[in-house]
Order: C-alpha cells, then structure tokens, then sequence
C-alpha cells in the first residue's frame, strides 16, 4: 500500500472518530509515525486530503452496494441490509465528523453531492431497475425522476436544521423517508416484502433498547 491510501485510511478513522477540525497533521503524522512533510507531499491541505477521503468513502460504499444487491434475494431485502449498514455507520460517526462537514467544508460537500458521490448515497438507479425487474416496484415509475427524489430524500434527512440531532436520529429519519418513499412506488408484492422485512428488524435496528 503507497502512502497515500495508507494516510487517506488513517484520516478517514481519525475524522469520522473525533471530527475534521480537530484533527491536524501533526496528530495524523505522529498516529502513522511519518513525516508531516510526507504527508504535504501527496496532499497540499486538509481539503485535499478530505477530497481523497471522501472518494475513498465512496468507491467503499460503492463495492459494498454491489455485493449486497449481487448477495440479495430481492431488492427488498438488499434495501434493509443497506439501511442496516448505514445505521450501523451513523451510530459510530462522531457527531463532530457531521458538523465540520457542513460547518467548514460545505462547499466540497455540494460538490460531491452535485457529482452523486456523496457517501452513503444509495446507488438508486440499480436498485429501481432492480425492482421493476423484480416485479416489486411499479412499470409506470419514471427512473429518472424517483432516482432524483430518493437522492433529496437521503439529503433532506441529513439537514439538521429539520431535524436537530437532540430529537431525531440519522438513522431513523433516513429509514422512515427512504422506507416510505419506496412503499409508494411499490406493487403489491413488494409492499408484503417491506412489511415482512420490518417485522424481521431487530430492537437494535429499530433504535430500540432491548
């Protein structure tokens, strides 16, 4: 592994753990026992190496979708198992991580966002594809446009402003959009494979304690 996929892992444990503005270069240098020179050499400044951690994130998730729709019995299923992922993701990412994102770094935020590469942005279009193929979404849904409002649903859920952090979780916001919004542009078959997989969530997935 060359040095900069080794410092744009490192970073992305050390943001998602404890935020971006709290962690500088020293700390990344000394966590990795290089340089902080080594480190100036691949990335110019923090937003650069935010830019690769973030593609990084990306091309992860990305892999990750793949396996699990090629994995999957159904489409159905393969939209719980994500949800589950990110919710898993979600409940470990400092809230700090959230806050500098949109805080400082909002303007590489849009940009990623613009270009569909945000992460944990589900690949939608496949899934939709998937689904009609499946018999479990509607023949009449335009791909393009529920791509497009299945991408601002993830978006508006994100947006603390809506919805502060004191009173709703990530993970449960995200679901209850994205599960309802998949609900209306399904067909009968798929309507009972949602309801057969919410009763399958454990306490856990549900935000609930045991």
């Amino acid at each position: 592994m060359d040095y900069r996929q080794r410092i744009i892992e490192e970073a992305a444990v050390m943001f998602r753990t404890y935020g971006i503005r709290s962690v500088t270069m020293d700390m990344l240098a000394n966590r990795m026992g290089i340089s902080k020179r080594t480190i100036y050499e691949v990335f110019s400044d923090k937003d650069e190496l935010l830019n690769g951690v973030l593609g990084w994130m990306t091309e992860k998730q990305q892999e990750l979708m793949t396996d699990i729709l090629k994995g999957s019995e159904n489409v159905i299923e393969a939209i719980f198992k994500i949800l589950d992922i990110m919710t898993e993701h979600f409940r470990n990412m400092s809230p700090a991580f959230k806050l500098d994102m949109k805080k400082y770094h909002n303007d590489i935020v849009t940009k990623i966002e613009e270009a569909g590469k945000l992460p944990y942005y589900i690949n939608n279009t496949d899934i939709l594809l998937r689904g009609i193929k499946e018999g479990i979404f509607r023949k009449d849904i335009d791909i393009a446009i529920s791509n497009k409002c299945l991408v601002e649903v993830t978006r508006i859920s994100n947006d603390k402003d809506l919805f502060p952090p004191g009173n709703f979780s990530d993970q449960d916001v995200i679901r209850d959009f994205f599960i309802n919004y998949i609900r209306g542009i399904s067909t009968r078959k798929g309507l009972d494979l949602i309801n057969l997989y919410e009763k399958k969530r454990t306490p856990e997935n549900r935000g609930q304690k045991n």
